[in-house]
């Protein structure tokens, strides 16, 4: 049967513990460390249409969900997973690329960021258009690092006054990929140009 991806809604709420038990069994795997999602925070997730939900049938294949930060001036891509009979597939890629779409559909003048210790998930978060920043360019939104409370490496974040970690963060700005689209217009148009000019037949001399 075919994986789909689709935008969640409420009939999507009952997977809100199996979701949260998948992302506690990845995280243990990696040995990273990750916060810990509450089961309720899921559900709201899945209600109010800010996630994306990977299902084979009636079977979770993957998921992620969209946060908000700094009153709507940032958000971020949280809570990536793939169920380990679906990995290998590409499954992790086309969920990305879904909530992103669904985040820019959401939020078009948000900036999209996320911290991460994946080389898979920086690989397409590169892929999707962000760029690696230091911690200083994202949220500084109080409540989205006390949500690294529950992550095992929260002493090294506090060492480093939450200016580094284990992860890595990423940040997409619409603003500058809206920027570096009228230069390359821009740089298009001078090119036509120039072909035209040197391609345009010497007037013939009397």
């Amino acid at each position: 049967m075919k994986v789909s991806i689709v935008d969640a809604g409420m009939q999507h709420v009952a997977y809100a513990e199996q979701i949260v038990e998948a992302l506690a069994q990845a995280a243990a795997q990696r040995g990273t460390g990750i916060a810990r999602r509450n089961p309720e925070y899921i559900r709201t997730k899945l209600a109010e249409g800010k996630a994306v939900i990977a299902l084979e049938g009636p079977k979770l294949a993957g998921f992620c969900y969209i946060e908000t930060w700094s009153h709507g001036k940032f958000i971020a891509n949280s809570g990536l997973i793939v169920l380990p009979e679906y990995r290998q597939q590409g499954l992790a890629k086309k969920i990305k690329a879904a909530v992103f779409r669904l985040s820019r559909k959401k939020y078009p003048e948000a900036k999209i960021f996320g911290i991460t210790t994946s080389l898979a998930v920086m690989k397409i978060n590169s892929q999707l258009g962000y760029k690696p920043v230091t911690f200083s360019e994202l949220t500084q939104d109080e409540n989205f690092w006390k949500g690294c409370l529950s992550c095992k490496n929260h002493d090294i974040l506090e060492r480093n006054a939450h200016k580094m970690c284990l992860c890595t963060g990423m940040l997409y700005d619409p603003l500058e990929e809206s920027k570096m689209a009228k230069i390359g217009q821009k740089l298009a148009l001078l090119k036509g140009l120039i072909k035209n000019k040197n391609t345009q037949k010497p007037e013939p001399q009397l």
